[in-house]
């Protein structure tokens, strides 16, 4: 292994790589007790490290100790250690991983993602405080000179969060990675992207990803087109954590380096949309279908957007491109179906889930909303076989049981929708909707006790909106009079 260290001593700037390897095992061989040396480098890189030290000064007992799990407290892990008075240099591995957990604690608990990478000084993480407040007893109690291989973020957390114990250190050594290394780790990095997988990882996983990502985008030679994929997965994955300010950043940063990058362009319209920006979002995906005509992903996206303007002939249109582009389009189909039903064309609409179910027989959200279509056109029975065939694929489908029994009382089959009305609230107790549709049920075959017990629980999960209806809908007229139901109005 050829290792390239550079000493940040100005004073005695290395020559060579073989020169500045010379230089650490200079210090090691020379060092006698307590020292503090830093260390820039990956972790495989570290490991190959070691290994030539050991094989170099074999006259020197040297430990590692890896850290893979986050730790609070790294003199009780030293002490702990079999004979330490033995030890005369110790590798730290893994640090980093203490830091991964206090990054993922600071992006839950809010800080922008700018601030939280940018190494202030707002909050110290444990084992940084812990070593800070305990370097008298390192020096004091080992005589042992200590390497701690970090990763660049690490380090930098180091020199801004633990100056005073940093401030002891002997060297401050770096491992640049080779250009085949991090070409191999950015195509790493690329390739297990997804997006699904993002949505699963812990706090913990994310912030260890993006950190990685940072590293990659910080070698100065990195390819336009790798670039580009780095901030596209970076984006990503802050899109999976819900940090959309920061997706939307990325993904700028991905069509600077690629414009025609329409993928970026579709989730950079994504994270405007969930943002409340239909406008901005509108505009990115134009992007992504002038770069790829046909990317039905993105037209069906685009149609979102312009159903949340109230644009909808304008998102059937981008809808029709969807499927015009990939026929078997499932969501794009029910998408249609939702912008027709906004715009009252129930016929069509119900022709548009019938599309989406062909292609997708188990999609419950389909099967509901060709329900209301049906039940809109007065078709009761047809839609109540609809709701049947949602509840059959998605049996805690509170929208679905509430739909059904609609259709139900529409009938006036008022027991039957009950029961449907009843498996609503079983599944979602604080659906007020549907208790409110039980206590009108009620009404409607006189059971004054029931209806009254129903609306109650309506109005108590939702009493501006309750109170104001229950004054005015005809079928609460039988028990208007009652005086439970007029002291529920004074409420």
């Amino acid at each position: 292994m050829t290792v390239n260290l550079e000493v940040w001593d100005e004073d005695l700037p290395p020559e060579t790589p073989e020169e500045q390897y010379q230089t650490l095992v200079r210090s090691l061989r020379r060092r006698q007790g307590f020292g503090l040396l830093f260390v820039r480098c990956s972790p495989a890189d570290g490991k190959l490290l070691v290994e030539r030290v050991r094989q170099d000064l074999p006259q020197k007992q040297i430990e590692v100790l890896p850290l893979d799990q986050p730790i609070k407290n790294l003199y009780d892990l030293v002490a702990g250690l079999p004979n330490p008075e033995q030890i005369n240099i110790l590798f730290i591995e893994g640090l980093e991983n203490s830091l991964y957990q206090y990054e993922a604690e600071k992006l839950q608990q809010g800080w922008e993602t700018g601030e939280t990478h940018a190494y202030s000084m707002r909050g110290v993480p444990p084992i940084l405080r812990h070593l800070n407040q305990h370097r008298e007893r390192f020096r004091d109690d080992f005589n042992i000179c200590f390497v701690f291989l970090l990763r660049s973020f690490a380090l930098k957390y180091f020199i801004h969060r633990a100056p005073d114990f940093f401030d002891w250190r002997s060297a401050e050594l770096k491992i640049p990675l080779e250009q085949q290394r991090w070409e191999q780790e950015s195509t790493r990095i690329i390739l297990e992207g997804d997006y699904e997988k993002y949505l699963n990882l812990s706090p913990e996983e994310q912030a260890k990803k993006l950190l990685e990502i940072r590293e990659l985008l910080a070698e100065e030679h990195q390819a336009p087109n790798n670039r580009a994929n780095l901030w596209f997965e970076q984006g990503n994955l802050l899109h999976a954590a819900q940090e959309y300010e920061g997706s939307i950043a990325s993904y700028d940063q991905g069509v600077k380096f690629k414009p025609d990058y329409h993928e970026a362009w579709n989730n950079r319209g994504i994270s405007l949309n969930n943002l409340g920006r239909y406008e901005e979002a509108i505009a990115s995906y134009d992007q992504a279908v002038k770069f790829k005509p046909d990317d039905h992903e993105a037209w069906n996206n685009r149609g979102i957007s312009l159903n949340n303007l109230g644009r909808y002939e304008e998102a059937i249109a981008s809808y029709d491109q969807a499927v015009k582009f990939k026929p078997d389009y499932h969501e794009a189909w029910y998408n249609r179906g939702y912008s027709l039903d906004d715009l009252g064309r129930y016929e069509e609409a119900i022709a548009s889930y019938d599309q989406a179910v062909k292609f997708k027989p188990d999609y419950h959200e389909a099967w509901n909303n060709r329900g209301y279509s049906l039940n809109n056109l007065g078709r009761y029975e047809e839609a109540i076989a609809s709701y049947d065939q949602a509840v059959n694929f998605k049996p805690d489908f509170h929208l679905a049981w509430n739909n059904r029994g609609n259709s139900l009382d529409n009938l006036g089959r008022y027991e039957e929708a009950i029961a449907s009305y009843d498996q609503a609230v079983q599944f979602k107790p604080d659906y007020h909707l549907a208790w409110y549709n039980k206590a009108c049920s009620y009404a409607l075959q006189n059971q004054v006790d029931l209806a009254i017990e129903n609306l109650q629980q309506a109005i108590k999960l939702n009493p501006e909106k309750y109170l104001e209806m229950a004054k005015t809908d005809s079928d609460l007229d039988n028990i208007r009079s009652d005086e439970r139901f007029q002291a529920l109005l004074r409420i």
